[in-house]
């Protein structure tokens, strides 16, 4: 007889490669359903690990595919920053040269800029030379004015005296006679050109209705003066004499500096008439 040591041994012998026997012995102890379910998780597992397998396939498939699409995007990436590097240096290229150019467009403007204040500055200086010499000329204008002025009342004085004297002798006063002497005065020791300005005013504007217009007219220095003389000036001679100097200035184009009237004798009201439309008078004082 076996020992129960070899007994055991023969058992587990059997147990383990004889698959009847194991059933055999499972199905005596209860145990026939358990080991037909561990055969069926057996198959299962089995099952699950060949689809693991297949799944470990395909994802090592993935990941190469993967791989391979990564080192694609790396050379993309690689070669996009290459671009983009060639875009940079040639931008800062560009931004240099541009740079550059702003510098230049810099100092020529600085150079613009101080010639025109230089030209600036110069027009500056003439303007005010010119200013200058305009007021020069006005000062000298105005003492020539000055002076004609009192050249003018002195002959004024000289001729009333001596026509004075020759009423006194032959007892007339003649205006004709006046203003002869008065332009023979003027012309010869004052260097003033006196002549009779004649004209047809046809529309009425002086009389109010169509008339011949005459006047005297005194030049001095391109300046015109425009003179009355008269042995009696009311205040309607001194309206029409205002009309005389507008119609001369209408039909001539040429602008009067100044009206004067000359007369032994003028009405009050005259005198403010004169001073109203800027009228001098010369006439005999009392």
């Amino acid at each position: 007889m076996l020992s129960s040591v070899k007994l055991k041994h023969e058992m587990l012998k059997l147990l383990k490669e004889d698959l009847e026997f194991r059933y055999a012995v499972a199905g005596f102890i209860g145990l026939d359903e358990i080991l037909k379910r561990l055969d069926k998780h057996e198959e299962i597992l089995v099952k699950h690990s060949k689809e693991l397998v297949k799944l470990r396939e395909d994802m090592n498939k993935g990941f190469l595919r993967h791989d391979a699409e990564i080192a694609k995007l790396r050379e993309d990436l690689v070669k996009l920053r290459e671009d983009m590097n060639k875009g940079f240096l040639r931008h800062d290229a560009e931004i240099a040269k541009l740079r550059e150019d702003l510098v230049k467009l810099r100092e020529d403007m600085n150079k613009g800029f101080l010639r025109h204040d230089a030209e600036i500055a110069k027009l500056r200086e003439d303007l005010v030379k010119l200013r200058e010499d305009m007021n020069k000329g006005f000062l000298r204008h105005d003492e020539e004015l000055v002076k004609l002025r009192a050249d003018m009342v002195k002959g004024f004085q000289l001729l009333e005296m001596r026509t004075s004297a020759l009423g006194a002798r032959w007892g007339l006063l003649s205006e004709e006679a006046f203003r002869e002497g008065l332009k023979g005065i003027l012309e010869k020791n004052f260097k003033v050109k006196v002549e009779r300005w004649i004209s047809y005013d046809k529309e009425g504007f002086v009389y109010g209705y169509p008339n011949p217009v005459e006047v005297d007219i005194a030049i001095h220095n391109e300046k015109i003066f425009l003179i009355e003389v008269a042995s009696h000036i009311k205040s309607s001679d001194v309206t029409i004499f205002k009309r005389k100097a507008e119609f001369y200035e209408k039909t001539t184009g040429k602008k009067l500096d100044k009206l004067m009237i000359v007369t032994p004798f003028i009405e009050e009201k005259a005198k403010e008439a004169c001073l109203k439309h800027n009228i001098e008078f010369y006439t005999k004082t009392e």
